[in-house]
């Protein structure tokens, strides 16, 4: 199976401008942003989507919630939006589960 996107930005196959790096996660500033700020939270571990979680992934998950309130805080964001897209229909393109982080402009709901 071939890697995925996001797979490849963690090897260094593809360049990206990183946020933060750890062990279980990476974050990654989006190539088209949807606000000012738009990171992406993606664990280093594939999961395609949010319906191949397993309970033995919920550290993880917590991990990247964690990680994306550390890096905007770092970054001077204390209201900022989270999303995770959960297959095609909701606009998922890369199928390697990852956290949407949004700061910098005002959010309405719904979008307009």
């Amino acid at each position: 199976m071939s890697k995925t996107l996001f797979e490849r930005i963690i090897d260094r196959e593809i360049p990206a401008t990183l946020a933060h790096e750890d062990d279980r996660c990476v974050v990654i500033h989006d190539v088209a942003p949807q606000a000012p700020v738009h990171l992406l939270v993606i664990p280093r571990k594939v999961i395609p989507t949010l319906n191949d979680l397993t309970p033995a992934d919920a550290d993880l998950v917590g991990h990247l919630f964690l990680t994306a309130a550390a890096v905007m805080g770092r970054l001077g964001h204390a209201d900022y939006r989270t999303v995770f897209n959960c297959g095609a229909g909701a606009q998922q393109t890369v199928f390697h589960l990852h956290l949407h982080v949004l700061a910098g402009r005002p959010f309405t709901w719904p979008p307009g």
